[in-house]
């Protein structure tokens, strides 16, 4: 009896071995290379599968396999190789390459497109600003001052020595006064409602200081009238 338990338990022994750390069965971590092939052929390549034949046979249009003959002495013969153009699935990374850089040029085009909308905005803004302000009124505002006073003081002198005769004349003139007088106050008008690009105000006072110009000659000449007349 005890020779029979005695040969159990060496039987024991032998069926579950013990491992480290008193494990009764021992793991091991196999590297499967088959499966290793596989997953870099579908990710980044090279494109290569295992076992060769396998593919060739049950997943050829999957693994693109082909064969070939080598010459290799006693051991030539055909041989199996896998060409990616001739797959039906391809690489995976190509593809996301492809799709990341075709992403970038959208969205380059997109901030391009959008600076070009910005500098656009910016340029309208900038105009905006130019036809609300009147920047130009000041470059002419003195010579205007000077002309009116002249224009202000010699009708007056006409009509204190004419004694009023030369009022018809006078009023002529002070009425062309007033209308030049109309248009510089209107183009000089600033903000919403009375837009104007700087450049066509400038424009305006040119002709403006021109058309007073001739009035204040006008004026000079009924000057010199009421002085040899009266």
């Amino acid at each position: 009896m005890k020779n029979k338990i005695g040969s159990i338990m060496i039987l024991s022994a032998l069926a579950f071995p013990v491992g480290e750390g008193g494990s009764a069965y021992a793991q091991k971590v196999v590297h499967d290379k088959q499966k290793e092939k596989q997953w870099r052929s579908m990710e980044t390549g090279p494109w290569d599968f295992a076992p060769d034949w396998y593919y060739y046979f049950l997943h050829k249009k999957y693994s693109g396999a082909e064969t070939y003959w080598k010459w290799s002495g006693f051991k030539s013969g055909y041989r199996v190789r896998f060409k990616e153009h001739k797959s039906n699935v391809k690489t995976v990374m190509p593809r996301r390459v492809a799709q990341e850089e075709t992403q970038k040029e959208k969205i380059k085009k997109v901030e391009e497109e959008r600076e070009k909308v910005k500098e656009m905005h910016d340029e309208e803004v900038i105009r905006a600003a130019d036809r609300n302000v009147d920047l130009v009124y000041h470059s002419f505002k003195d010579d205007f001052t000077r002309m009116q006073k002249s224009i202000t003081e010699g009708l007056a002198y006409c009509l204190t020595k004419s004694k009023g005769k030369m009022a018809p004349q006078v009023s002529e003139l002070q009425r062309q006064n007033d209308m030049i007088c109309q248009s510089i106050a209107y183009t000089h008008k600033q903000g919403i409602g009375n837009e104007l690009e700087n450049s066509k105000r400038q424009e305006a006072y040119v002709e403006y200081k021109k058309q007073m110009e001739q009035l204040v000659s006008r004026v000079a000449h009924l000057v010199g009238m009421a002085q040899q007349y009266y």
